[in-house]
């Protein structure tokens, strides 16, 4: 016969990138970074929080722990609420607390205190109050006319000072207001690149303050989606009139500048105001820059102001914001840089950033580089992948493109206060490298697959070359091995359905079981043709060579196996050569392994194998009718065969019927097809026991 080389195997599935696959990973590439790129230009939430996460660990990065030397926060901290016992202030102690400032002198002052309501411990309230109520006319002597209305005294004080006042804006309603807007800021220019938010309504410092203050700035602020503090509006329109916000105000009082300019150039606009250009976005927002936790912004407690228990230099000169941080009153922010942010260091923070010059900037032509760059990154990764470069390099690619692009997002920033958006092309990058690998998984996945199916044909084929060589030997079997394989696989599941071996009957093995069965008789082609052809019954010699057989089987098997490496797939045909003529009570040959000493491939094959030889013709017997054989088979359980095993095989008896149908012999489907009925034919010319030997079942099959 000729040799089967078992060490003729497929081939691996190929490692490297075929021309198709780097083709579809470059189209991919470019295709995420348009997507991403989209996305940035059009600020989708998932870019914009990245892009500020960024921005805040930059400003982490870059804080110098200088804070704001240039201002000053009077703070009515806690202690100072305690001091006077009430919240909010008498305006006279409020006038007392500007008066003590403004003697400081101070560059500007900002009062980051609104007061819509009217003091209700003026004396001169007090006098209405009785009268309104009691109809008695109370007379106050001896006091100052200027110090019987609180709120005219502090409208008087803060006019003396020139302080700026507080305002805030509404943009969800409307207020009425009888009397003309009060005055903004002057600015000329380019105002057209503005889209400034309208305000519908306005909450201003009651009547008596408000007339006298020459200045105000609105202290709205507005947190990022996140709930972080990043950005305060500069400018809004109200009715009609460009409205600066405190800080704003604040620092041109500062600079002694009553107008500015809008500005619009490559970067984008800016609010051009003396020497300093402040970069705005078309919302007229700023970014803030910290340098330092909250605790390292310069402060002075109200009380002590009051008292005298501050030096001189601590005010002069500087820009001082009269503020609270009293935990009560709620107007704590939380920023990159702490989470305790008084709303007046916010604005000392952002008027210190105006004067230095250190207003950071996110150009508006980032969203469009961002696109630009990521698209780059996209095809300098796929055309390394379509080069044949393997993912460990396109990988080290990727970090370096990473590193490069925080490198230099860190530059800009430190250097020329530019927020670049890297989010964008840093997420392209890794987006792609992930797709890189998601896709060589998938195509290596079906690269395995085929050359795993291309492994169980060649399998297949080896099992079937070597099982055809048997069949050579006995032609009257034609059928038999795939009736057997089926029975097999038939058996082996029913016996996993019942919770019998669950533990060996894997999906595998029963695959295997299934390829290795029709080796089970390859053994025969050691058996001389006189012996394994003969019709009539065997003698004691014959039975004795008859018998080697499935000690052949088992020895070529092994010896075709030792030249295939790593999961032997022959092991289990070897095995169910050798055991399925093996009994259950030990009677079997050719080792006389009894009950589980039998492996269970060899007592799965033994029923499937007795089976098929019953109900098919041999030289040496007719066929039986398939009840006939059922009924033998169930007379030897737990004699010749496992019960176990048998009661499976009895379970599925209409799909063994179908089997038999479906792989029948030719010999058998001819005569069917022409009428016939070889089964029955066969059983009334009776069969030689004499060949069947004792039992019936001990036949060579």
């Amino acid at each position: 016969m000729s040799r089967v080389d078992a060490r003729a195997q497929p081939p691996g599935p190929a490692v490297g990138p075929g021309r198709r696959e780097a083709l579809l990973v470059l189209a991919v590439a470019v295709l995420i970074a348009l997507v991403i790129g989209v996305a940035g230009l059009w600020r989708a939430t998932p870019i914009e929080r990245l892009d500020d996460a960024v921005f805040d660990g930059l400003m982490r990065a870059t804080a110098d722990g200088v804070a704001a030397p240039g201002t000053l926060v009077v703070d009515i901290d806690d202690v100072s609420l305690s001091a006077v016992g009430q919240w909010p202030w008498p305006r006279y102690r409020l006038a007392a607390l500007v008066e003590r400032i403004a003697a400081g002198r101070p560059s500007a002052i900002a009062l980051d205190v609104l007061l819509p309501e009217a003091d209700r411990v003026s004396l001169a309230d007090i006098r209405k109050t009785f009268q309104r109520d009691f109809g008695i006319e109370v007379d106050i002597g001896g006091v100052p006319e200027g110090l019987l209305d609180n709120d005219g005294y502090l409208g008087h004080a803060m006019a003396q000072a020139d302080v700026i006042g507080a305002r805030y804006f509404y943009f969800d309603h409307a207020t009425r207001e009888a009397a003309p807007a009060r005055p903004g800021v002057g600015f000329e220019g380019a105002l057209g690149a503005l889209d400034l938010d309208r305000a519908h309504g306005v909450l201003d410092n009651v009547a008596a303050i408000g007339a006298q203050t020459r200045s105000s700035g609105f202290v709205n602020m507005r947190m990022d989606d996140d709930g972080v503090l990043r950005r305060l509006p500069l400018l809004v329109e109200y009715r009609g009139v460009l409205q600066p916000s405190l800080a704003l105000a604040t620092a041109m009082r500062g600079l002694g500048v009553p107008s500015g300019t809008v500005a619009s150039g490559r970067d984008g606009a800016s609010l051009v105001i003396g020497p300093h250009a402040v970069p705005i976005d078309r919302k007229g927002q700023a970014l803030l820059r910290f340098d330092d936790t909250p605790e390292g912004y310069a402060r002075v407690s109200a009380v002590d102001v009051l008292a005298g228990r501050h030096a001189p230099e601590d005010l002069r000169g500087k820009v001082v914001v009269i503020g609270s941080s009293a935990v009560g009153l709620g107007d704590r922010h939380r920023t990159a840089l702490g989470g305790a942010f008084a709303g007046s260091k916010v604005h000392a923070a952002l008027v210190q950033n105006i004067l230095d010059d250190r207003v950071p900037r996110a150009p508006e032509w980032g969203a469009g580089v961002a696109l630009l760059a990521g698209v780059l990154i996209a095809l300098i990764l796929g055309g390394l992948h379509l080069a044949g470069r393997g993912l460990p390099t396109v990988a080290l690619v990727t970090l370096g493109v990473v590193a490069g692009l925080g490198a230099l997002a860190f530059v800009a920033f430190a250097y020329r206060g530019l927020v670049l958006p890297v989010a964008a092309p840093v997420l392209v990058a890794m987006t792609v490298l992930v797709s890189m690998f998601a896709i060589r998984f998938v195509l290596q996945q079906r690269a395995a697959r085929r050359w795993r199916r291309q492994l169980e044909n060649a399998r297949q084929v080896t099992i079937e070359s070597m099982s055809a060589v048997a069949e050579t030997r006995d032609p009257e079997t034609g059928a038999h091995i795939k009736r057997t394989q089926h029975y097999v696989r038939a058996i082996a599941r029913r016996l996993r359905d019942t919770g019998q071996h669950t533990e060996l009957l894997t999906d595998a093995y029963i695959d295997l079981l299934f390829l290795s069965a029709p080796l089970h008789d390859i053994g025969k082609v050691g058996v001389p043709d006189h012996i394994l052809l003969k019709p009539g019954p065997l003698t004691a010699d014959e039975w004795v060579l008859m018998r080697r057989h499935a000690e052949f089987g088992r020895t070529i098997i092994l010896s075709t196996s030792r030249h295939i490496e790593g999961d032997n797939f022959l092991s289990v045909a070897a095995e169910i050569a050798a055991t399925h003529h093996e009994k259950w009570d030990g009677s079997g040959y050719p080792a006389g392994l009894r009950g589980q000493a039998i492996p269970l491939s060899g007592r799965i094959m033994a029923v499937a194998d007795v089976y098929d030889a019953l109900v098919n013709r041999r030289c040496y017997k007719p066929p039986f009718p398939h009840a006939q054989a059922m009924a033998m088979m169930r007379d030897l359980g737990g004699i010749a065969f496992d019960p176990v095993v048998l009661q499976a095989f009895l379970d599925i008896e209409d799909e063994i019927i179908r089997i038999v149908a479906e792989f029948r012999d030719e010999e058998t489907a001819a005569a069917a097809g022409a009428g016939g009925h070889v089964s029955g034919d066969a059983a009334e010319q009776g069969a030689d026991p004499g060949r069947l030997g004792p039992p019936v079942l001990s036949t060579q099959e």
